[in-house]
């Protein structure tokens, strides 16, 4: 498991490079662009809410654009990339404010689908 996180991280690394490299073709970065918009937007083509069939666009979608995009990227730079994105040490910045911030508001939400659940059951 270690291993495929690993290599998607390297890959995703990877097109992040790409996206900031002017050798990267036009097109290739639009498709780079879209792929990270769709995957941070909060709108997706079938809500998440709706069981099962709502996370099989993320599943689907996401693999296909990350896909063209490589394909679309010229064979010798994507090996580039990929090298650098290897030897390149990836760390995520650590917040610990915003940690906070995230644990606070799933606490908040939690306790109002409880106070929501308890005044829909007395009715």
């Amino acid at each position: 498991m270690k291993k495929s996180t690993t290599l998607l991280k390297n890959k995703a690394y990877a097109l992040y490079l790409a996206s900031h490299d002017n050798r990267t073709p036009l097109l290739a970065k639009i498709v780079i662009g879209l792929v990270i918009a769709y995957a941070l937007s909060p709108i997706d083509l079938i809500p998440d809410f709706i069981p099962v069939i709502g996370f099989l666009d993320d599943l689907i979608l996401l693999p296909i654009g990350i896909w063209l995009a490589i394909r679309l990227i010229p064979l010798d730079l994507w090996q580039e990339y990929q090298t650098l994105a290897t030897l390149q040490i990836i760390e995520l910045p650590f917040n610990q404010k915003a940690g906070i911030a995230i644990i606070i508001i799933w606490l908040l939400s939690l306790a109002s689908l409880i106070f929501w659940l308890s005044q829909s059951l007395k009715a």
